[in-house]
């Protein structure tokens, strides 16, 4: 059993403070402000890697549009009461 179903009223999460851009080397920087992406700035070049991943996984070639991608995500996110 997950803990989320044995405690349904816990809703506390880890804190990570943001690295500030300009500590991140330009070549791990990435386009995109989205706080799941900025929290790699602790080990930036997880951060590219995260977004090159991202970039493929829900633009590249695919059978699947786009939205449709999108959508998972999203089912994936509530089934995991993720608010991302």
């Amino acid at each position: 059993m997950a803990v989320a179903s044995r405690c349904p009223q816990v809703t506390a999460a880890a804190f990570i403070a943001y690295v500030p851009e300009d500590e991140i080397p330009e070549r791990d920087r990435v386009p995109d402000r989205d706080n799941i992406l900025r929290i790699h700035g602790i080990h930036p070049r997880t951060m590219r890697q995260h977004y090159d991943l991202y970039l493929e996984l829900m633009r590249g070639p695919s059978p699947l549009s786009r939205i449709q991608r999108e959508m998972i995500a999203i089912v994936v996110s509530a089934a995991n009461r993720c608010h991302y």
